[in-house]
């Protein structure tokens, strides 16, 4: 695809950011086909295929036949029964997404790293003197692709909120430009479930109120958004008109690291839900042990099918230091709210009071310091 020159209609080049959203493809499943040839163009699930397993990322091979992450194992294979499972290595993982980074540093110190494979990179400046923020793009993705024989898709933008729509414009190895004065009627022309932070709980309540795209949304009042989305009515406003003034904020301290997961279908089979706090405790463990940054608290959240929310807290003696005490104490926490009499739709877990640095040894579960 050629490189699209972003034009500044309305704002000097000066006021206007320039943003890249970089999202490798199918990142860790995709470091397992470049590293074993016999995966190569076959459906790849990182992760354990035994009974409590869970799906951590699927190939793109994999997603065809409805594959996904966060999905148990056992419904995976039902799925897909020729799907192969190969278990993750974060080590490997933290070692390419750190060759990433180096490459990122060449264009830019503002970088906003989401994940092992996803980051903000704000280019403004234009360091290489490269002539448009979309030609960036292309030779990150080509350096990228080079270096570490990964795919990455890119989408490039003037806000953080428009550049990560953008990068899933072209997945996967691809990238899209949204320009200033595209921004509004790309958004207007989008289904509201295509916007990153609305949830299927939230689509649908928006359905319901008629709001069915970016252009209905951008037809609803401040007021009323604000009436029946409390605090998030002035995002759904702003970003209805293409509008994000969040900075890309590299090296940003963190109080809290946490992922959560919205189920496509209310659940209420114990297995299928652990199955799901695994998955988001995994994600956890991934950050911590990469930023060598370690939780004492473990919260797990919860929202039920009538859109009741509760969160179940424990502060242990010492932080948690490894994925599995990670996952013992999600575990138990969630085991705490049953026998459920109504279906979750959505699961998170987070870990707080970070500390830098691993304790000597890990010491026993504690079960004091338990919250509703």
């Amino acid at each position: 695809m050629s490189p699209v020159v972003i034009a500044w209609p309305t704002m000097s080049k000066a006021s206007v950011r320039k943003i890249i959203h970089v999202d490798m493809d199918a990142f860790y499943a995709s470091v397992e086909q470049r590293d074993d040839p016999t995966l190569r163009g076959v459906p790849v699930a990182v992760g354990h295929a035994a009974k409590r397993g869970v799906v951590a990322a699927a190939s793109y091979e994999a997603r065809r036949f409805g594959v996904r992450s966060a999905m148990p194992s056992t419904t995976a294979l039902r799925h897909c029964p020729d799907l192969v499972f190969v278990p993750p290595r974060f080590d490997v993982y933290r070692a390419v997404s750190h060759q990433i980074r180096s490459i990122f540093s060449d264009y830019t110190p503002l970088i906003e790293p989401l994940s092992l494979d996803e980051a903000y990179l704000d280019v403004s400046q234009n360091l290489r003197e490269i002539p448009t923020a979309s030609a960036t793009a292309k030779e990150i993705r080509a350096r990228i692709l080079s270096e570490t024989g990964l795919t990455a898709s890119a989408g490039i933008s003037y806000n953080k909120f428009l550049a990560k729509l953008a990068s899933d414009h072209r997945k996967p190895n691809g990238q899209f430009v949204i320009t200033p004065e595209m921004g509004p009627a790309f958004v207007g022309q989008l289904s509201v479930e295509k916007f990153h932070g609305v949830g299927p709980v939230t689509a649908d309540k928006m359905k319901a109120l008629g709001i069915h795209t970016g252009r209905d949304l951008r037809e609803r009042s401040l007021e009323f958004l604000q009436q029946h989305f409390g605090r998030s009515g002035a995002w759904y406003y702003a970003i209805a008109r293409g509008e994000d003034d969040r900075p890309v904020r590299p090296d940003r301290q963190r109080k809290s690291s946490g992922s959560e997961t919205t189920f496509k279908e209310d659940l209420i089979c114990p297995t299928d839900i652990e199955a799901g706090v695994r998955a988001m405790a995994d994600d956890v463990w991934a950050w911590c042990e990469k930023q060598q940054v370690f939780g004492q608290t473990v919260t797990v959240k919860v929202k039920f099918a009538d859109f009741q929310q509760v969160t179940r807290s424990r502060t242990l003696e010492a932080p948690v230091v490894t994925r599995e005490h990670l996952n013992d104490v999600s575990i138990s926490l969630i085991q705490t709210l049953y026998p459920l009499t109504i279906g979750i739709r959505l699961v998170g877990v987070t870990v707080s009071k970070l500390r830098t640095g691993a304790p000597a040894r890990q010491l026993e579960l504690g079960l004091d310091g338990a919250s509703g």
